[in-house]
């Protein structure tokens, strides 16, 4: 097994970071798609009222009735409003994390381009070194071989 080098150190450091980073993302994530859902679910539940009030209408209906409907639907529209915000947020929340996972990503690449980099060149000494031996060898043999030549 190749020497740790302390790159590497750093490249698992990044790569801790990075997968922190990218957890943190699922979270916000889920929560985004959790406000969204929300969001969805009042627009579904005022449109659905906002029906009944019309075909209550439409029958006839008293205006005290009329009046209630109009103020839930109101207090309808406000909550929708106030979900809209927190879903813009949480839209730029997750924003916010894709940016930071990715920055973490780059870094990481970055260290593992670099470990490999040195690994390579280290693969390239060793093998000029086992040459070099080699070739040392067969030189040491021919010589030994020249000095004492048997017929």
């Amino acid at each position: 097994m190749p020497a740790r080098l302390p790159l590497d150190t750093l490249a698992d450091l990044a790569r801790t970071k990075t997968d922190d980073a990218a957890r943190r993302l699922g979270e916000l994530q889920n929560a985004q798609l959790s406000a969204s859902q929300k969001l969805d679910m009042l627009v579904r539940y005022r449109d659905d009222y906002y029906a009944q009030l019309q075909a209550l209408t439409a029958k006839g209906l008293p205006s005290a009735k009329w009046h209630n409907y109009q103020a839930f639907l109101a207090t309808l529209d406000g909550a929708i409003e106030q979900q809209r915000a927190i879903v813009a947020q949480a839209d730029g929340r997750v924003d916010r994390g894709r940016d930071d996972w990715r920055q973490h990503k780059r870094r990481l690449n970055s260290f593992d381009t670099l470990v490999d980099r040195v690994r390579r060149q280290e693969q390239l000494a060793q093998a000029k070194r086992e040459q070099r031996d080699s070739d040392e060898r067969a030189a040491r043999g021919f010589l030994a071989r020249a000095a004492n030549p048997t017929f």
